[in-house]
């Protein structure tokens, strides 16, 4: 039984506070009465639609008729509601629904006191509201009896088909009994996996935790904030990414108002402050706004919509003192996609626009389906409003996302399918092909069901949920193939790989972004092309520092899995390599041609440096330092650091006079009979074409193997190679330099000098 549910002798808690139990029920209508409303003066309210009295459905629901020739009186408030967005719909398993869930649920009582038939009656209406289709509120009227009743699944596939059974297992919890402490995230997790095949699943799961938090009031405060902190972390990204912002601004405004009291009653201040002012300068605006698309011939409706109380706190917090016109947003909804543009242009021509302030999200809609343009123009008193251009169907789309899109895996209607063939836009004006737009699958939906297969455990899953639900921003990236990725903001080249190759990334070596070489750390901004150089060593190996820089949990994920099936090689990975500049830009012709100098991790024999140099310590361990890459026949000292290791340097390195200072006493260090080394290189250029292949050339030319390279970005018309290499012979080094040099273009090689060097 769920929490909400309870044995009907219980007593009932006290009466929710005002503020968490009486949210006006949502409605796409335009004149609905927004949650920021309460405690606002009645002669400053708009028109609303009169609030639902569940206790009086609750009654009705026990005592309402169940006549099988007519609807139960319990539901024809959903009975309106759904007939309003889809009039021909068929009532029938609607009607069906209800009896079951009431005769199932009978007894039961919430902690609010009320039948607990009233809450997944308020659940469906909220889904009616916002234009859901018949399965869908069929579903949400089920939606507790398999988990709170006697009924099982079997009977819902009997009573009502595979899909209404699918989307009440979709929100069907798992038992703690079961899986303990671990019910919640792998509840989240099947639930989202169930979303992946329907995402009607999550707009059922959405509506119930809604009501739920509308009569939160009635739980302890402990409990209050738990479930707000999930809603907040999870539900309301989720509410976001699917596009259904109604839903999402009245979570917003109940979670705010139980994890920051004091803040939301401040806000709350602020707007029965506005609503009691005499004048209204956004109602002022608006009316020269009219005026102004009258005049020009635009038909238009022109309407204020307030700010939630969240949306008036962060305005607030940004802008500092609010004015007038802080407190709402003018909403200009038109027929046509281009009466949109022609309402921006009337505006920026007869009014004072705020360039800054322009968005274009109908020519490149956000990846939740939304659709609008955005501007802001000012009055002569200095007073800005915000503008919003949208048609009546992309209203809908921003109201209600994917609930507005009915049932996305039914046949396209022949109207459709005539649009389709045609060309023309699909549902919210979006093209009707591609991932990122197919609401059945978003691109950010897949990339959370593909690394939630990889994630360990349950708490890893969790933790890595809100974090992949924190980015609430989404940029495209367009392959070299001519492909798209969709990324989170802020996402590098690394993260790109793994989107492209999955595992397969582990042998990337490299990228080009926008035609020019780009380190694997490189922040990817939206629109940018990315070209990803593979390796051709089937066994090629992520690095460590990788993670540094992988934003996605995909990558993040296939790494730290690599690294740990791989524990042997991360202890034995050569200090040498990894203080030398790493990051393998460079395409398969710069990979290194000996295997085992590609590898150093593989055997003893991938690291003869370190045998080079010879200490009169018993049992101490080499290792060169990468800051400076001493060879044969260099004049060289040491320094002992932790684990019996002494780290050899040049004398001339600057991290020994550092460490000289700190009063580290030295080790005398000599050469061995070993010849074979590794140095580090840098090459000064003048940038053009194939220069970096004539480099690797002249490298490999001298049997030299390149461990790694990295090239940096033009400066002034100079580029500057970092070049690890592995020498078969010390004596090969001023020959090599003198190859180097030859190159055109080239017009300094010399030793590379690391900050690396404080640290040893």
């Amino acid at each position: 039984m769920s929490a909400e549910a309870t044995n009907p002798a219980t007593p009932a808690p006290a009466t929710p506070s005002p503020e968490l139990s009486a949210s006006p029920p949502l409605s796409t209508s335009l004149e609905r009465g927004d949650p920021h409303e309460q405690g606002v003066p009645p002669s400053h309210r708009r028109k609303s639609r009169p609030r639902i009295d569940l206790r009086r459905l609750g009654r009705a629901a026990l005592l309402g008729t169940t006549s099988r020739d007519r609807l139960p009186d319990a539901i024809g408030h959903v009975a309106e509601a759904h007939r309003a967005h889809h009039p021909d719909a068929n009532m029938e398993p609607l009607r069906r629904a209800y009896v079951l869930a009431e005769s199932s649920h009978r007894g039961q009582m919430r902690k609010s006191g009320e039948p607990y038939i009233t809450h997944p009656l308020a659940v469906t209406l909220i889904l009616a509201e916002l234009g859901a289709e018949t399965t869908t509120l069929t579903a949400s009227l089920l939606h507790d009896t398999v988990e709170d009743t006697e009924v099982t699944l079997d009977q819902v596939r009997e009573e009502f088909g595979d899909e209404v059974c699918y989307l009440v297992d979709g929100v069907t919890k798992l038992e703690k009994v079961d899986y303990g402490a671990a019910a919640e995230p792998e509840t989240f997790r099947k639930m989202l996996v169930a979303t992946g095949n329907d995402v009607r699943v999550m707009s059922i799961k959405l509506a119930d935790r809604l009501h739920n938090m509308r009569t939160l009031g009635v739980m302890r405060p402990e409990k209050q904030a738990r479930i707000a902190k999930v809603t907040r972390d999870v539900l309301i990204p989720l509410a976001e990414r699917l596009g259904v912002q109604a839903l999402k601004t009245e979570l917003e405004d109940l979670v705010f108002a139980i994890l920051h009291p004091e803040e939301y009653e401040h806000t709350r201040e602020l707007i029965v402050d506005n609503a009691s002012r005499a004048s209204d300068p956004l109602a002022e605006i608006a009316e020269e706004v009219r005026t102004v698309l009258r005049e020009a011939g635009i038909p238009a409706e022109v309407l204020i919509r307030p700010r939630h109380f969240v949306s008036v706190h962060r305005v607030s917090r940004k802008r500092g003192p609010m004015r007038g016109a802080d407190f709402g947003r003018l909403l200009v909804l038109v027929n046509e996609d281009a009466d949109c543009y022609g309402v921006l242009g009337e505006l920026h021509t007869c009014l004072t626009p705020v360039v800054s302030e322009f968005k274009d999200f109908i020519a490149v809609p956000k990846f939740n389906l939304y659709q609008s343009l955005h501007t802001a123009v000012a009055s002569g008193d200095g007073e800005i409003a915000e503008v919003l251009i949208r048609t009546h169907q992309m209203h809908k789309v921003a109201e209600a996302g994917v609930i507005a899109l009915g049932n996305p895996y039914a046949p396209p209607s022949e109207e459709q399918s005539d649009e389709q063939s045609e060309g023309r836009p699909g549902v919210g004006g979006r093209p009707v092909d591609g991932e990122r737009v197919d609401p059945t699958r978003p691109g950010w939906l897949s990339r959370l069901l593909d690394w939630q297969e990889g994630a360990p455990d349950p708490d890893t899953f969790w933790s890595t949920l809100r974090e992949d639900l924190a980015q609430d921003r989404e940029i495209t990236v367009f392959r070299a193939d001519g492909g798209s990725l969709g990324l989170p903001e802020g996402a590098s080249c690394v993260d790109a790989a793994y989107a492209q190759y999955g595992e397969d990334a582990h042998a990337c070596i490299g990228a080009r972004v926008n035609g020019r070489l780009a380190t694997l750390s490189t922040v990817l901004k939206d629109g940018d092309t990315v070209q990803l150089l593979m390796g051709q060593d089937p066994a090629s190996e992520p690095s460590r520092e990788w993670l540094e820089h992988a934003h996605t949990p995909a990558a993040r994920i296939a790494i730290q899995r690599w690294l740990a099936a791989h524990p042997s090689a991360v202890a034995t990975e050569d200090p040498a390599v990894r203080e030398a500049p790493e990051t393998p830009e460079t395409p398969a012709a710069a990979r290194p041609t000996d295997a085992s100098a590609a590898r150093p991790t593989d055997a003893p024999s991938a690291r003869p440096a370190a045998a080079n140099a010879v200490v009169d310590q018993p049992g101490a361990s080499v290792r060169l330092a990468g800051c400076c890459t001493p060879v044969p026949p260099d004049e060289v000292t040491g320094f002992a650091v932790r684990g019996g290791v002494v780290t050899v340097h040049r004398v001339e390195c600057a991290g020994v006079a550092r460490m000289k200072s700190s009063g580290r006493a030295e080790v005398e260090v000599r050469w061995g009979d070993t010849t074979e080394c590794r140095v580090t290189l840098v090459a000064e250029s003048f940038g053009r074409p194939h220069l970096l292949a004539d480099l690797t050339e002249a490298i490999a030319l001298e049997g030299v193997a390149i461990v790694s390279a990295t090239v940096e970005p033009p400066s002034q018309q100079r580029v500057r190679h970092t070049y690890t290499l592995q020498l078969p012979d010390a004596a090969h080094l001023p020959g090599l330099m003198r190859a180097m040099r030859n190159v055109p273009g080239v017009y300094d090689v010399s030793r590379a000098q690391h900050a690396a060097a404080a640290t040893q």
